[in-house]
């Protein structure tokens, strides 16, 4: 390992990123949810590299990005019509779906169950990069394992520094919070995780409303990354608030006057009222634009020392629903 990874972008920077993955090296790659990182998903030694720079459990298992729809019964030996429906609607872009595995998954990949975690990412770099690879990659966000996801290359870098060999820049991601997993494994089609895909775009192919899953997952029985309860957590205590409340609750925190208290606020708009000390965050707008910056905003809350953020989420509906699931699973202490 180097003390800082090297930097790539455009085509040349996408052929230096498929030899490293060719060579058994770590890339991390941009994708529209976050940024992933990689290694060749049938190398068992390069995806036991992913466990140890995460720090990421063993038996946490991971997602294969493969280039296309068609790879899909290379990957999983049994493919419903659901799960073929929402390939065709979703793919590329923030879907996964829980599928049982083929004799071609490695149970490095999957924590050793018999299903696996497939999608296509709706990224011009990273399907790109999976054609010059001619593989599929095995890829978790791309920093330590339970802290914020990084949306940015430089987010890559300030996490895992030299830990990654080679981090392909492909901009800031678009939807920001990582895939919606659906598990079509069985005989109920489940959301396991919520993300870039909504509960209303899924049931309008279905023609049903799949089941959320809600309970939280124990380590060592999420059946797919992300249903653990405590996740994506900033250093910060995140408190999630009402509109109404956030102020209230600003000013009960403020009367502690604890020189070592440090609130800040994120929230749709902007707050009115707010007491004289309170850091407000820049605004994050309408749900789609909270979900593309709220790991920014999260990082931007820790590196100003904020250590009671408290945030007003947006509604839960469509993408909306992914953030509160977020801020939620970053609150838990």
């Amino acid at each position: 390992m180097t003390d800082s990874p090297r930097v790539v972008s455009g085509p040349e920077g996408i052929a230096v990123a498929a030899e490293a993955l060719r060579s058994g090296r770590l890339v991390a790659l941009p994708t529209e949810t976050v940024y992933g990182l990689a290694a060749d998903a049938t190398d068992p030694e390069a995806v036991a590299a992913i466990f140890r720079v995460k720090g990421r459990p063993t038996d946490h298992p991971l997602i294969v990005h493969i280039a296309d729809a068609t790879e899909l019964d290379r990957w999983a030996s049994s493919v419903s019509p659901e799960a073929r429906a929402l390939a065709d609607a979703f793919w590329p872009g923030p879907l996964t779906l829980l599928l049982t595995r083929s004799e071609a998954v490695g149970d490095w990949v999957t924590g050793g169950r018999d299903t696996v975690g497939l999608r296509v990412p709706g990224h011009p770099v990273a399907l790109a990069l999976l054609e010059a690879f001619g593989g599929a990659v095995a890829a978790p966000s791309a920093n330590r394992f339970g802290k914020v996801s990084p949306t940015t290359a430089a987010h890559v870098v300030a996490d895992l520094g030299g830990d990654v060999e080679v981090v392909l820049d492909g901009g800031a991601c678009t939807v920001g919070v990582e895939s919606t997993i659906v598990d079509c494994s069985g005989d109920e089609v489940l959301v396991l995780r919520q993300g870039g895909v909504s509960v209303e775009a899924l049931r309008a192919v279905l023609g049903f409303g799949p089941r959320i899953e809600t309970a939280s997952a124990s380590p060592g029985e999420a059946r797919a990354p992300g249903m653990l309860a405590a996740h994506y957590a900033p250093s910060a205590q995140v408190i999630i608030c009402a509109s109404d409340q956030v102020v209230a609750e600003a000013m009960v925190l403020s009367a502690e006057d604890d020189p070592g208290v440090v609130i800040g606020v994120l929230a749709p708009g902007v707050v009115e009222g707010l007491p004289v000390g309170v850091i407000e965050l820049e605004p994050a707008g309408d749900a789609e634009r909270y979900a593309s910056v709220l790991y920014d905003r999260l990082r931007q809350a820790d590196r100003l020392g904020i250590t009671h953020l408290l945030c007003v989420p947006p509604p839960a509906v469509g993408v909306g629903a992914a953030v509160l699931d977020r801020l939620q699973r970053a609150s838990v202490r």
